[in-house]
C-alpha cells in the first residue's frame, strides 16, 4: 500500500505550524510562536491573524524543506477548521484551500480538539500508542473536557467545563499574583520552589464530571487583596508558595474528576492533552494513576500545545476514511466534538 503523505496546517491561536507526516510518522514539525502578546496580557485576535499571514508561507514552506519532500509527494492538506479565532482560522483555511486547489489534491476540515487528543497516534518512538477505548483529560486555555476516544473518529464527552478552562484560570491567577501573560508555564516554574499546602483556596462542588474554574479564581483573587492590605509586600514574598497553592488546588480540581471517570466507565487507559498537559504537576499526578493499575499516556511537550503534526494524523485517520472537506467550507470559531 502506498504511504500517505498529509501536509498538516495549524492556525487556531497565536502559533502559526506546519507538518508534514507520512502513515504517521512526523517528517517535519514546524511551529512560528507570535511574542506580539505579551504586553497585552493575552492574545489580540486582529495582531495574530496578521501574524498568520506573514508566518504562512515561510512555515510551509520549511516545513516542507525540512520534510525533504516535493509538492507533489503530498496525498492531502488536513488544516484546522475549528475551533478556534476566526481571523486565525481564515488564514489557515485560505491557504490550505489555495494549495489543495493548486495541487489538485483533497483538502481535509481538521477539528482542533480532536486533533489535540489524537496527538497520541502520532507514530514516535519516543511515545506510546493508546489502544481504544482510552480516556482522555483534553486541557487547554479555551477547553477542559474529559472524552471516551472510542476509534481515531469516535469520541465521547462525559464532562466539560461550566465556565472558564483550567487553562485560563492558571494564566488569570498568574496576573494576580504578578506574573506575565503567558501565565501558566511560570506558575508551573515557580510552584518547584513552593509549598503547595501554604494556602487553601476553594474548589468547586460540581455534579456528575464537569469542571468550574471561575470560582478558583475569584477566590485567588480575594484572598490576595486581603494579605494585601495588611501586607502590601504579601505578593513578593510568598510568589512561590502562592503558585504551589494555585497550582494544587486546579490540578486537584482536574484529578478528581478523573478519579471519578475511571470509577463510573471503568476504564483504565488514561491520556492527557492540550497545552494544560505540560504542566509538571498534571503530568506526575496522572503518572501516579499507575499505582491504581491504570495504563498512562502522556505526549510529548512539542505535541501538547498547538502544533500540525496533531492535524496532520487526525488529517491521516480522516483520509483513510475518505471524509473530505470542499473549498465552500467556512472556518468555526466554535466547533462542537
Amino acid at each position: 500500500m502506498k504511504p500517505i503523505t498529509i501536509l498538516g496546517i495549524e492556525s487556531s491561536c497565536d502559533d502559526t505550524s506546519a507538518a508534514v507526516l507520512r502513515d504517521r510518522c512526523v517528517l517535519s514539525n514546524i511551529i512560528a510562536n507570535q511574542s506580539v502578546h505579551e504586553k497585552y496580557g493575552g492574545v489580540v485576535p486582529e495582531l495574530a491573524s496578521r501574524a498568520h499571514q506573514s508566518n504562512i508561507v515561510p512555515v510551509v514552506d520549511q516545513a516542507i524543506q525540512q520534510a525533504g519532500i516535493s509538492l507533489n509527494e503530498i496525498d492531502a492538506i488536513a488544516y484546522t477548521l475549528g475551533p478556534g479565532l476566526m481571523g486565525a482560522l481564515m488564514v489557515g483555511s485560505s491557504f490550505a484551500k489555495g494549495l489543495s486547489l493548486g495541487l489538485n489534491i483533497p483538502l481535509i476540515e481538521a477539528h482542533h480538539m480532536k486533533a489535540h487528543v489524537l496527538a497520541h497516534l502520532i507514530l514516535d518512538k519516543d511515545q506510546e500508542n493508546p489502544e481504544f477505548p482510552f480516556l482522555c483529560l483534553t486541557v487547554s486555555g479555551g477547553h477542559t473536557q474529559l472524552l471516551i476516544v472510542k476509534s481515531p473518529t469516535e469520541f465521547e464527552i462525559i464532562g466539560q467545563t461550566r465556565d472558564d478552562a483550567a487553562g485560563e484560570a492558571f494564566d488569570k491567577t498568574a496576573k494576580i499574583i504578578g506574573l506575565p501573560y503567558p501565565g501558566g508555564p511560570l506558575i508551573d516554574k515557580y510552584a518547584l520552589k513552593g509549598d503547595p499546602n501554604k494556602f487553601k483556596f476553594s474548589k468547586p462542588s460540581i455534579p456528575d464530571l464537569d469542571f468550574s474554574f471561575s470560582g478558583i479564581k475569584t477566590s485567588v483573587l480575594y484572598s490576595v487583596r486581603n494579605h494585601v492590605k495588611e501586607n502590601p509586600s504579601f505578593i513578593d514574598e510568598n510568589r512561590h508558595d502562592l503558585s504551589a497553592s494555585i497550582q494544587k488546588t486546579i490540578v486537584d480540581t482536574l484529578m478528581n474528576k478523573v478519579h471519578d471517570a475511571i470509577e463510573q466507565t471503568g476504564i483504565k487507559s488514561i491520556a492527557i492533552a492540550g497545552g494544560v498537559s505540560a504542566n509538571s504537576a498534571l503530568r506526575k499526578a496522572i503518572l501516579d494513576l499507575r499505582i491504581a493499575g491504570c495504563e498512562v499516556f502522556i505526549p510529548k511537550f512539542e505535541y501538547c500545545t498547538d502544533n500540525a503534526a496533531m492535524i496532520a494524523v487526525h488529517g491521516h485517520y480522516l483520509y483513510l476514511d475518505k471524509t473530505f472537506g470542499n473549498l465552500s467550507s467556512a472556518p468555526k470559531a466554535r466547533y462542537a466534538i
